[in-house]
């Protein structure tokens, strides 16, 4: 079974907010990566370097995750359209499914494919406005 979890968006203060949410809930990242850190082919210029691409926080089952909103990627940030559901699908023919179902109607922002951090990824509004990410990931689950 696809396991649900929260993902945030913010204007370069990703950073800060998770070291608050940290100091609150207590744990350890179980990721943070930098946009630096993303391989040459994917373009993010530098000045976006040290904002944060991808952070995760468990809390209790769930993982919090985020990411700085970047030029390069995805929507434009509005007040309204700053977090999304990521899915952690245990197969890529669960992701497939999942995706191919709840998009349909919606508008696809990226497909899904094959994606640096070992995983079949994609992102999309669904029929009614709602921000999807699909996720499986070929290693352990984070």
């Amino acid at each position: 079974m696809a396991m649900i979890n929260p993902y945030l968006s913010f204007s370069g203060n990703c950073e800060e907010a998770f070291n608050f949410y940290k100091s609150v809930f207590g744990g350890e990242f179980l990721r943070l990566v930098r946009f630096k850190e993303v391989p040459s082919e994917q373009s993010v210029p530098a000045s976006e370097g040290e904002k944060i691409m991808h952070v995760a926080l468990p809390i209790g089952k769930a993982i919090l995750m985020a990411s700085d909103a970047s030029s390069t990627c995805g929507p434009q940030l509005v007040p309204g359209n700053n977090f999304s559901i990521s899915i952690n699908a245990e197969s890529e023919e669960e992701a497939t499914r999942l995706f191919n179902g709840l998009s349909a109607g919606g508008h696809v922002i990226m497909p899904l494919h094959k994606a640096f951090w070992n995983a079949y990824f994609g992102m999309f509004t669904d029929k009614f406005g709602i921000q999807w990410m699909v996720n499986y990931e070929y290693g352990p689950h984070t």
